[in-house]
């Protein structure tokens, strides 16, 4: 089993990298920026740390999807597209290096240039860049992109394009981008919009394209070769690629000839297939799994590698989620309720032999996390600012409950059985019904094949009976499940989303009031609350160390103690299984196995 750890000096610099606030104005062009501070690496470097810019190149990756797709369109919101999708193809102005906690260098842009307090953004292109088919990258299909992105394209865009006041060409291949309020990230998400070429989509409506009939024309090392909607999806190494020997970003990575997708109608049959070979790669999030079912053939004769990767992300949030739009969810001590049933200890013992920790707010495992206990200091002042609006254990302090590993969490229960009670829910005849005799039920919607996530919640409905709830789980195919998400049409369903060590604007995507209810968006559990935008404003808008980081935890503490999530397992390695002639780099970033590094900089060598 290869095992990979960082020296300890890493962790401390993380936590001051993360923090630093003592940036400086950039007054002429520049090969990167960084969020706060200067880019680690100079003007003249040639490849990202952890790259091997010697790498061959040659052979395929294979992944298992449980599910399906009916889209290669990630830039629109109509169909399911395979996740992966749109980190590896479509170049950006500039991309993200994974060992910073939010800093950008050059690719489709030469140089990054902004104003004294980033109030506006220039970009200049390469003159060599070049769309897949060979034509230019033009400063008009930066502009074209960025207005019908953020018009029509997928909701994840529209947030910048609400921020920005003018966009206008300011030389042959420069375009400057003017945002109409402060806020310091906006510079680098610009630089993170992917470019389209304009002349594809003349006369086409865009945003109800068919996604593989229309598979968009972009710049970028990988490009869609052969698939079956459904059922697999390769993309292959364009060997014409512009930016080869060109940009040092991209030095030593891009170097499988081919990285391929291939679909499963469940884990176990995903499983079985990277045990015969047909699949290569395997990421393993069961830790049980891992220890007792990695032992066939194929690794003991050393052609399947175990690898252990770790990182310093937060851990984000992983669980069940509740849809507050429904009447069922909008009272918290309902919620609450439902996250004491939840016997987390009991289930973590029967899925991982008690091997995984729990997430205990979305920022933990990293310095951002709140604080147990009772809030202090610049993280009180902020939460009293929005006092009246916060729920019980904001401000005195939060923790989920623990239960004593039995079967039965009888404090749990208990303790369920109050809360619900005084929302006016008590069990009668055996049924958890209101003053009209009316039951309390709901929804459970996942995924078919989530073995996974059916388990965990066979266990949950046994521990809901007990408390007079039964309710009922949906399980849908992998188009029926993106549709009603999108229309938020579910009451209870798996949840997901990954926090960076640099949270800004996309946190309004994943929390924010205004967007809560519009289609597509990544606001499941429908929070719309004022101290949440208030929060993320301080995180945009911190000047000092100190004020970034209480801006964080106090976010986290309004998250958490509003009990939208029932939150599950964290995972602070990634276990990856691989084939022994994918190889990659012993450096590993600071965001670990996080898009950007797998398939990225791997390579095949036998």
């Amino acid at each position: 089993m290869r095992s990979v750890f960082f020296p300890r000096k890493r962790v401390v610099a993380l936590s001051v990298a993360c923090c630093a606030l003592a940036g400086i104005a950039m007054a002429e062009p520049q090969h990167g920026i960084a969020m706060y501070g200067d880019p680690a690496l100079p003007p003249d470097f040639e490849h990202l740390p952890y790259a091997n810019p010697d790498a061959p190149t040659g052979g395929s990756m294979t992944t298992a999807f449980i599910g399906g797709y009916d889209s290669l369109n990630p830039y629109i919101r109509k169909g399911s597209v395979p996740w992966q999708l749109r980190w590896i193809v479509g170049d950006t102005l500039m991309a993200r290096s994974l060992d910073e906690p939010f800093t950008l260098y050059g690719l489709l842009a030469e140089t990054i240039e902004t104003g004294p307090n980033r109030e506006w953004v220039e970009f200049t292109l390469r003159p060599e860049a070049r769309f897949s088919d060979g034509s230019p990258v033009t400063v008009e299909d930066v502009i074209w992109s960025f207005e019908t992105l953020g018009t029509e394209g997928h909701p994840r865009y529209h947030g910048l394009y609400s921020k920005i006041a003018s966009m206008e060409q300011t030389g042959e291949h420069s375009v400057r981008i003017t945002f109409n309020e402060e806020d310091r990230e906006l510079a680098l998400l610009a630089g993170l919009r992917p470019i389209l070429k304009k002349d594809q989509w003349d006369g086409v409506d865009f945003a109800e394209s068919d996604g593989t009939d229309m598979i968009p024309i972009v710049s970028s090392e990988y490009v869609i070769g052969d698939f079956e909607a459904g059922r697999f999806v390769s993309l292959v190494r364009d060997p014409d690629y512009w930016g080869n020997g060109v940009i040092p970003f991209r030095n030593g990575v891009g170097n499988l000839d081919e990285v391929r997708f291939e679909f499963f109608g469940d884990e176990t049959a995903a499983f079985e297939a990277f045990k015969t070979g047909i699949v290569n790669s395997n990421r393993e999030f069961n830790v049980a799994r891992w220890e007792s079912q990695y032992d066939f053939p194929m690794v003991q004769d050393g052609e399947i590698v175990l690898s252990v990767l770790p990182h310093f992300r937060p851990s984000g949030m992983t669980g069940f989620v509740m849809n507050t739009r429904k009447p069922q969810f909008e009272d918290w001590r309902v919620r609450e309720a439902l996250i004491q049933a939840f016997n987390f200890e009991f289930i973590n013992e029967s899925m991982t032999g008690s091997q995984q920790p729990r997430i205990t707010s979305y920022f933990s495992n990293s310095p951002l996390g709140m604080e147990h206990g009772p809030a202090e200091g610049r993280v009180l002042e902020f939460l009293q600012e929005y006092q009246d609006a916060l729920l019980p254990g904001a401000i005195d302090g939060y923790s989920l409950p623990e239960s004593d590993g039995s079967e039965r969490n009888r404090q749990g229960t208990a303790t369920a059985l109050e809360l619900l009670a005084e929302a006016g829910w008590t069990v009668q005849d055996g049924v958890l019904a209101n003053e009209d005799g009316e039951p309390f039920t709901f929804e459970i919607l996942l995924t078919t094949g989530a073995s996974e996530n059916q388990s965990i919640i066979d266990m949950y409905t046994q521990s809901l009976a007990r408390i007079g709830i039964t309710p009922s789980v949906s399980a849908v195919d992998s188009a029926q499940y993106k549709e009603r998400t999108d229309l938020y049409d579910f009451d209870m369903t798996y949840y997901r989303v990954g926090l960076s060590l640099s949270p800004g604007n996309e946190q309004y995507l994943y929390f924010g009031a205004e967007r809560a209810d519009e289609p597509g968006g990544r606001n499941l559990m429908g929070v719309s609350s004022p101290a949440v935008d208030g929060m993320i404003d301080k995180l945009l808008t911190s000047e000092s160390q100190d004020d970034f980081l209480a801006a964080a935890r106090a976010l986290d503490r309004v998250l958490m103690s509003g009990r939208y999530v029932i939150p599950i397992y964290q995972w602070n390695i990634s276990r990856v299984a691989h084939s022994a002639n994918l190889h990659y780099p012993d450096y590993i970033p600071l965001f670990g196995d996080w898009p950007g590094w797998q398939p990225d900089v791997w390579w095949y060598e036998e």
